[in-house]
C-alpha cells in the first residue's frame, strides 16, 4: 500500500488537476509548479499503472478519456480533505499565513465584495487568495466539490453548508429615454408591454424574473438573451428593452435604475464553505465575513 501510494498521490494530483483545466497541460503544470515535461511524465505513470488510457489528442488539444474524467471527479473531494487536514495541521502554528480559494458572482465585481477583500488582505496580509469569478451554480458546484474553500453565492445553494448573510435588491433597468424613466417607484405590471433582455432559462435570475413577472398578471418577451449583466445594460442602453437587474454602481447615462414596488424583488446572497474550510485562514475569512458584510452593506446604503 505504502509503495501504491508513494506513486499514486503526485499522479492522481495531476489528473485531477488537468481535468479542472480542462485538459490544457500547460496551465495545469503551471498551477502544480511543475514542469509540463514531469505533467506529463506522471499522467503517463498513471496510465501505465492502472492499465488504462487518460487522454485522447485531438490536433492540438488534450482531452481526458471518459475514464479519465470519472477518476478525476472520484479523486478530487478526498484530495481536497487530504490537501485541507495537512494545512490545518501545519497552519495551526502560523494562523497568519496559508492559502484561501474564495469565490464570488461575476455580478459582484464591483461595490462590496471587492472592499471587504481589500480589507481582508490589509488585516491578514500573509494570507494568500486565489479568487475566482463565476456564476452561482458554477460556485456552488466547486464548493461542494472542495476546489473553493468558501465563496458568495447567489442563491444559497441547496447541498452546500452555508449561511445567508444579505439580499440582492432587483431593480428595473429602463433606457433613459422610456416613458417611464422618470418616475422614482414602479410597480412590475406597468411594464407588462415591454419588451425585456434577459439571461438565458437555466439562470436564477432569469427564473425569478418570469416568476415575478407571472406573480404580476403577465409573461415577459424576452426575444435577446445574454449572460452577462453588463451586455444586457448596454443593449438596455440602445433601446432594445428593458430588464431586471441587482443595482451597478456604475450604470451609465443612457439607462435608469427604477426601485420596484411592493419592496418583494430580492435574492438572498449566502456565503458557502466547504469541508476543507477547516484551516485557519480560512476560518480568518469565514468569521471576517460574517462579522464585516452587514457593516459594509449599511455604509453603502
Amino acid at each position: 500500500m505504502d509503495q501504491w501510494m508513494g506513486r499514486l498521490a503526485p499522479q492522481l494530483r495531476a489528473l485531477e488537476e488537468l481535468d479542472s483545466q480542462d485538459g490544457h497541460m500547460t496551465r495545469a503544470a503551471d498551477s502544480l509548479g511543475i514542469p509540463q515535461s514531469s505533467m506529463s511524465r506522471r499522467i503517463h505513470a498513471l496510465e501505465k499503472t492502472l492499465g488504462i488510457r487518460l487522454l485522447t489528442q485531438e490536433g492540438r488539444t488534450v482531452r481526458l478519456t471518459p475514464a479519465a474524467a470519472q477518476l478525476a471527479e472520484q479523486i478530487r473531494r478526498p484530495l481536497r480533505e487530504l490537501e485541507a487536514i495537512v494545512e490545518t495541521i501545519a497552519g495551526e502554528a502560523d494562523p497568519e499565513h496559508g492559502t484561501i480559494r474564495f469565490g464570488f458572482p461575476l455580478t459582484m465585481g464591483a461595490g462590496v465584495v471587492p472592499n471587504l477583500v481589500t480589507e481582508f488582505h490589509r488585516r491578514a496580509p500573509g494570507i494568500r487568495l486565489q479568487i475566482k469569478q463565476a456564476h452561482g451554480s458554477e460556485l456552488a458546484a466547486d464548493v461542494k466539490s472542495g476546489m473553493l474553500d468558501v465563496a458568495v453565492v447567489i442563491p444559497p445553494p441547496g447541498d452546500v453548508e452555508h449561511l445567508v448573510i444579505g439580499g440582492q435588491q432587483i431593480r428595473a433597468v429602463l433606457p433613459a429615454g422610456h416613458p417611464l424613466a422618470a418616475r422614482r417607484r414602479l410597480r412590475l405590471d406597468e411594464l407588462h408591454d415591454d419588451t425585456f433582455i434577459a439571461n438565458p432559462a437555466s439562470y436564477h435570475l432569469r427564473q425569478a424574473t418570469e416568476t415575478w413577472c407571472r406573480d404580476a398578471g403577465f409573461a415577459p418577451r424576452v426575444p435577446v438573451e445574454i449572460t452577462e449583466f453588463s451586455t444586457i445594460r448596454e443593449l438596455v442602453g440602445r433601446g432594445m428593452g428593458i430588464a431586471l437587474l441587482p443595482h451597478d454602481e456604475h450604470t451609465s447615462r443612457k439607462v435608469r435604475e427604477i426601485p420596484l414596488t411592493p419592496n418583494i424583488y430580492e435574492r438572498q446572497i449566502a456565503l458557502a464553505w466547504a469541508p476543507t474550510a477547516t484551516t485557519p485562514a480560512a476560518r480568518r475569512l469565514l468569521t471576517f465575513l460574517r462579522a464585516e458584510w452587514s457593516v459594509e452593506t449599511g455604509r453603502r446604503r
